[in-house]
């Protein structure tokens, strides 16, 4: 348990009653130093301060002046390094609303508080709590990488794929892969493609990068084809890849080279970036390559700004559920309506529907219950390096086998 003697507290809410009540409670639990505001600019002083800078802000969401939403956005521009409660009389999906906001924004919250404020869930949030030092926040790899050192981590094979399985929901089989790029940099270690596939995109290099993973995982397919493990294997194309048509003799002619059938090849196309204002070449080479068989299916579906002009236009035959509204859908109404309404347009659209982002055994029941085709998520398995997938597929099939996967919970 951390020294509460050191840790400084603020609370902020107009209602002077709740500011005494929730300093009472604190107290209670050996907080000694914790300051109250009624309003936010008063509070903002405070943190500018480096002597009365907190450690935690209990901070209410509906005050007159400044309210709560306002003030996240204040405390970003701070570069404020401590956690965040929110307290607040709103119901849960204006909480929710509020705490999504509040995550954009890169600050830690450690959960919410209903009004009025139960002692026991105050205890139990703050108990779990490990107070953020300046130091760790600072350590954290915020390091922007440049054009030039990306093009030299294509050309030198810095760049690696790995798999992530995609299951059948009815059966268990292991039905294909999905390809997903890391960057293992020699001093940095592993980088994520969401910290440098905007740079490929920015300066030209996409085409470059996709080739390289394309190349890639049609090696590894065919190398798991000859042992008799015939997988679909999905590679992720950027909208930057479907502005010029060479891209599409460019797909044929590799996986031709690799000796594969394009029917066992993925192209994911996200939604979010999906049609620029000029949609005929992306929509040419989309529809030329789903003639010749390969598979196209829209990504994070339901993210993105026109879902359905998307699937009315583009002959996609697989949809992705976001995981945004795959895990925890079983337990949250507004995420089960949304997966719900997904899974039922894309099978009247005789669709292919996989699930991302199935966590646990609770996701997976919810797939089951509703009869969706594909699972893909950490329940099923993380994102793996080709070596590692024999093992990966023996320890699946023994929990397919010991009825983990398919009896009822």
């Amino acid at each position: 348990m951390h020294n509460v003697s050191h840790i400084k507290i603020l609370i902020v809410d107009d209602d002077t009653f709740m500011l005494k009540l929730l300093t009472r409670m604190l107290t209670k639990q050996g907080y000694t130093s914790v300051n109250s505001c009624d309003n936010g600019r008063d509070a903002l002083k405070l943190i500018d301060n480096a002597y009365t800078c907190p450690d935690l802000i209990l901070l209410d969401l509906n005050m007159p002046d400044m309210d709560g939403i306002e003030f996240v956005r204040y405390l970003v521009d701070r570069q404020f390094h401590g956690d965040l409660i929110l307290v607040s009389g709103e119901d849960d999906r204006m909480l929710k609303t509020a705490e999504k906001l509040v995550h954009a924004h890169k600050i830690p919250m450690l959960g919410y508080l209903h009004k009025p404020v139960n002692p026991d869930k105050l205890s139990e949030i703050i108990k779990k709590w490990e107070p953020h030092s300046l130091e760790n926040k600072l350590q954290s790899n915020n390091k922007i990488y440049d054009a030039e050192a990306l093009r030299f981590a294509i050309s030198h094979r810095e760049l690696v794929n790995y798999y992530q399985p995609k299951v059948s929901v009815a059966t268990g089989e292991v039905m294909g892969v999905e390809t997903l790029v890391r960057w293992h940099h020699p001093i940095d270690g592993l980088i994520f493609p969401d910290r440098f596939i905007g740079i490929a995109e920015a300066n030209d290099l996409i085409n470059e990068l996709t080739t390289f993973v394309l190349t890639d995982a049609l090696t590894q397919a065919k190398i798991w084809q000859q042992s008799g493990l015939i997988l679909r294997v999905a590679i992720n194309v950027s909208m930057d890849n479907l502005a010029s048509l060479d891209f599409q003799d460019l797909v044929v002619n590799l996986v031709t080279k690799a000796g594969l059938s394009p029917q066992k090849i993925v192209l994911e196309v996200t939604e979010s970036q999906l049609m620029g204002a000029d949609t005929r070449i992306p929509l040419e080479i989309l529809t030329r390559l789903r003639l010749k068989r390969f598979h196209l299916s829209i990504d994070d579906f339901g993210t993105g700004h026109s879902s359905l002009s998307q699937l009315r236009d583009i002959p996609f035959d697989e949809l992705k559920i976001d995981q945004g509204f795959v895990h925890r859908a079983w337990a949250d109404d507004t995420l089960r309506a949304i997966y719900d309404a997904s899974l039922s347009m894309a099978k009247q659209l005789g669709m292919e529907v996989v699930a991302e982002g199935v966590e646990d055994r609770n996701d997976w029941e919810l797939l089951r219950q509703t009869g969706c085709d594909l699972a893909q998520g950490n329940f099923v398995s993380r994102p793996l390096q080709a070596d590692e997938f024999s093992n990966w597929i023996i320890e699946w099939q023994e929990r397919v086998r010991n009825g983990l996967i398919l009896d009822s919970a």
